[in-house]
């Protein structure tokens, strides 16, 4: 199952799927809000239970937003994750104050989205990809045209509904998780190094850190073929630690 980032769409995987599907089987959902998914309700725990619904048991494997909504889904849905990937995500804010600020932020960019409606989406996922974190993505990386499939509406609630303001810390959480869990990193994504090196280390012995060279935010989309092997590779267990034992 790969799961998409904010303004993506199914479409984003289109090549890393057409490389997987030769050996695998591969579920490409849209998440709530995005493609020609409903709009987004509840909270980032409803939307992880929808996944897990809709798509049943495997590797998941989550980017950025799918990375955190995949991270719920393993807690809450522990039967039907048998591997997880996660591509820069993290287990969320911690202070208090930060997590309200990142709110009203995200509240008051949803709002925006929604006022300048499906006319100005071009412009706003232009804006979405001009941010620090995607400076290094080239045209074909940033695949917009995959990202403009979505609707102002979709996107807006979204953003509200699942953003990281929205989502209680789970780093202590995190140790409950079992099964095997690869987190990846481009070397060039700093903040997102320290947050999957810190997360493999809440979750223990079953999970391992990963850094993918030449690669910043985007791993999977900037380094297609690399991230296909790493995903083989972990499926077929030959890039593993064996799983924590119930006793761990």
């Amino acid at each position: 199952m790969l799961v998409h980032g904010f303004t993506q769409s199914s479409k984003s995987w289109a090549g890393i799927t057409a490389d997987l599907q030769q050996d695998h089987e591969v579920v490409v959902p849209d998440l709530p809000g995005h493609g020609t998914s409903p709009a987004a309700e509840g909270d980032i725990s409803y939307a992880a239970d929808q996944l897990a619904e809709s798509c049943g048991k495997g590797t998941y494997v989550g980017y950025s937003l799918g990375g955190r909504i995949c991270l719920h889904l393993a807690l809450r849905r522990p039967i039907l994750a048998e591997r997880l990937v996660l591509v820069g995500a993290t287990a969320g804010l911690e202070d208090v104050d930060e997590r309200s600020e990142r709110a009203r932020a995200d509240d008051a960019l949803a709002k925006r989205i929604a006022e300048g409606g499906d006319a100005g989406l071009g412009a706003f996922i232009d804006e979405w990809l001009s941010a620090p974190l995607f400076e290094d993505l080239n045209e074909r990386d940033a695949n917009r045209e995959a990202r403009l499939v979505n609707t102002a509406d979709g996107l807006a609630g979204a953003l509200a509904h699942f953003g990281l303001g929205t989502q209680l810390p789970l780093w202590e959480q995190a140790r409950a998780i079992r099964m095997p869990v690869l987190i990846l990193a481009g070397e060039k994504d700093e903040k997102f190094v320290a947050l999957g090196e810190r997360l493999a280390a809440a979750i223990g012995t079953n999970a391992l850190f990963l850094l993918v060279p030449e690669a910043g935010h985007a791993v999977p989309f900037q380094q297609p073929g690399a991230f296909a092997t790493l995903i083989r590779s972990f499926v077929a267990g030959e890039v593993w630690p064996a799983p924590a034992s119930e006793d761990a």
